[in-house]
Parts: structure tokens; sequence; C-alpha cells
């Protein structure tokens, strides 16, 4: 999965972008928040999965 179709994803399940810190975007939900690395290429499917799974998106 491309790094900017997981914020996107983020993002249309409600998340709200509160910050970018470089290359990094910082996404909030209630209290829960969650740093997203726009690098430009894929989402190295170890982080992609610790992402999802800690957020219940998968």
């Amino acid at each position: 999965m491309k790094d900017k179709d997981l914020l996107k994803l983020f993002l249309r399940n409600g998340w709200q972008e509160v910050g970018v810190k470089g290359s990094h975007h910082k996404v909030r939900k209630g209290d829960r928040v969650e740093i997203i690395p726009i690098h430009g290429t894929d989402v190295a499917p170890g982080l992609l999965n610790a992402i999802l799974k800690r957020n219940g998106l998968k």
C-alpha cells in the first residue's frame, strides 16, 4: 500500500490530520494519535500491518 493511500484511509475513517513535521504526518482521533510516514514509497508490510492492527483498521 502506498503511504499516501494509508493517510487517505485514516482520514476517511474519521481521523484528523493535526500536524506535519518533515515527512511524518500526525493524525488524531479522540485521544489516539498515530504517526504516518510519507516518503513517496510503499509502506513496509510489517509496519503497515502494525499500524492497521493497532488502530483496528484491518
